[in-house]
């Protein structure tokens, strides 16, 4: 298993989802209702697979391993940049939940910040990507040693066995509702 490889499959799983939030925020932009059951998947989909399963390679296996072997350089890109950008989001995320909660109490102008930080979140996760994609992952494989891409290929491929039942509950939350808002993943 190549883990960088396996990260760059999951953001497109992820960039999937941003669709689906832009189009269900749009949606409500233009005087839709709010469906709580399907931002409780939403919500759960990002939680737990964007950010618990995702994210925790990133954090536990990858960055770890950049800052220890690479350096200072490292250290500034993961931890004042990767790891910044995956709290902001886990706050964007937050409040989108708080918002919903809101709503539910009958606070109609919730609907504005349930927009506001579905898009927000939806803005910056598509450009942390880009940057991981693009920059970061690339920076790993350049600079990392061959036996610490492998120790990462080896931690990341014990992790997906021990997570792959949670993973496809997961990516069937996601296949239902890009089929539901008809939207098709990127190659």
């Amino acid at each position: 298993m190549d883990a960088i490889n396996l990260m760059v499959e999951e953001h497109k799983n992820i960039k999937l989802m941003l669709k689906i939030v832009r189009k269900v925020s749009f949606n409500i932009m233009n005087g839709g209702q709010v469906n709580f059951d399907e931002f409780d998947k939403i919500i759960d989909f990002i939680r737990n697979y964007a950010d618990k399963h995702h994210h925790k390679k990133e954090e536990d296996y990858l960055f770890n391993k950049m800052v220890e072997e690479i350096g200072p350089t490292a250290e500034k890109v993961v931890n004042q940049g990767m790891l910044v950008e995956h709290d902001w989001g886990r706050l964007f995320i937050r409040r989108l939940d708080e918002a919903l909660k809101d709503l539910k109490e009958g606070k109609e102008e919730a609907k504005l910040d349930i927009v506001a930080n579905a898009v927000g979140y939806t803005n910056l996760l598509k450009d942390h990507i880009h940057k991981e994609d693009n920059v970061i992952y690339n920076f790993a494989r350049r600079q990392l040693k061959a036996e610490t891409l492998e120790k990462i290929n080896e931690e990341c491929e014990s992790f997906e066995k021990e997570t792959i039942e949670e993973a496809k509950k997961y990516l069937d939350i996601l296949t239902d509702l890009a089929k539901k808002y008809e939207i098709e993943m990127e190659e």
